[in-house]
């Protein structure tokens, strides 16, 4: 395996996509090496929803903005089919209501819409949105299928960009100039480690100063009901996991109320995400287990809690055709992190489970500064 590239990059997840995206719309020669042929982490486990509305305000939300400008694009160049758009925010409580009116306030609410259940309703009479004290209406999201829309954009990035992705092989270890893989040593100029959850295989001495961790969560798909969602739902629980929100006034006094109200579901970190499949099925979710190793077991009592939340934003669920696990990169000292750990050779992880949301820019600033080099747009 004794061959030289511009770019080396480790890791096939969405982060490490996004890294070689970047250089390779440069020009550059770019392969990009995993113990895996397939990514099966983070990536493909998630609601494959990129969102924007509510991401943390100075750093998370520009970059989520960003990201989807880059979605747009590459999910038209690579087939990767967009199968909702926007987001409906279902704010059960007056409490929440009044968070919702703070942000719409602010510079995130443009492009953004606070609606009341009637007026929900009567948009899209379809959908059994129950009863809620408003509703934030976002045009800005997009939602593919993660676990298509990953091979696919591998796929394109090798036919069209020229990606070599290399066999399966675990790295070792990375120096200037070399990543010393199981098979053999890649010769590039510049490496990019972008290795998600796996916090000891390189450089844990990096992951422990950033004090990252795991985050477990409990995923569902259901069979698909006799409406069409305009648009992926979430909910006042949602409103206390999004720093866009939770940040702004008022946030205190949700907390306590939802404490009081669903204290077993705060416990479990369970807020709601309902996204819809090209098939009609729904992809719900999710709860947030903490801990370098977390148990690998679904807990039914925790699929409970999300179903009931379910019930009080859109009715009754379907049937349960699907249960997973997912986890990512989690830490309480940053949202994502990046470090030169040595002459050319970078280390970048995604601490907050919005890889797909936000990969895409992260990707491109940390090239962009690695590299001294503007990334180019796609010809």
């Amino acid at each position: 395996m004794n061959e030289s590239y511009d770019v080396a990059v480790v890791g096939r997840g969405i982060v490490g996509l996004a890294h070689a995206l970047a250089a390779a719309k440069n020009g550059l020669r770019v392969v990009v090496v995993d113990r895996t042929e397939h990514a099966t982490g983070a990536s493909i486990r998630n609601f494959g929803f990129v969102t924007v509305t509510g991401q943390e305000r100075h750093e998370m939300w520009p970059l989520a903005l960003r990201a989807k400008q880059i979605w747009t694009e590459v999910a038209l160049r690579a087939k990767i089919e967009v199968q909702q758009t926007g987001l409906v925010m279902s704010a059960r409580r007056p409490a929440a209501a009044a968070i919702l009116e703070a942000f719409m306030a602010t510079e995130m609410g443009e492009g953004c819409e606070l609606l009341t259940h009637k007026q929900l309703a009567a948009r899209h009479p379809a959908v059994p949105y129950q009863p809620c004290a408003a509703a934030l209406v976002s045009s800005h999201e997009l939602r593919i299928e993660a676990r298509e829309a990953i091979p696919a954009l591998a796929n394109w990035m090798r036919a069209e960009l020229g990606v070599d992705f290399a066999e399966p092989a675990s790295v070792i270890g990375c120096t200037q100039g070399r990543v010393v893989t199981s098979s053999g040593t890649i010769k590039a100029d510049s490496i990019f480690v972008c290795p998600g959850d796996d916090l000891n295989a390189l450089y844990p001495e990096v992951m422990a100063a950033h004090a990252v961790t795991r985050c477990k969560l409990q995923m569902l798909r259901l069979a698909a009901p006799a409406y069409r969602l305009p648009s992926p739902v979430m909910s006042d629980l949602g409103i206390m996991r999004y720093e866009g929100y939770s940040a702004l006034p008022g946030a205190a006094s949700l907390a306590m109320q939802l404490h009081d109200e669903q204290a077993r579901a705060v416990a479990a970190g369970v807020h709601l995400i309902v996204a819809q499949s090209a098939d009609g099925s729904l992809v719900v979710g999710d709860s947030h287990d903490y801990g370098d190793a977390p148990d690998p077991f679904i807990h039914e009592a925790i699929d409970e809690l999300i179903l009931d939340e379910f019930n009080a934003v859109l009715g009754t669920p379907p049937p349960t055709v699907e249960r997973w696990m997912g986890v990512y990169a989690s830490s309480s000292k940053q949202n994502w992190f990046t470090e030169q750990v040595e002459t050319g050779v970078h280390v970048t992880v995604v601490t907050c489970g919005a890889g797909m949301s936000t990969a895409f820019a992260i990707g491109e600033r940390v090239v962009e500064k690695a590299l001294n080099q503007k990334i180019r747009e796609i010809a």
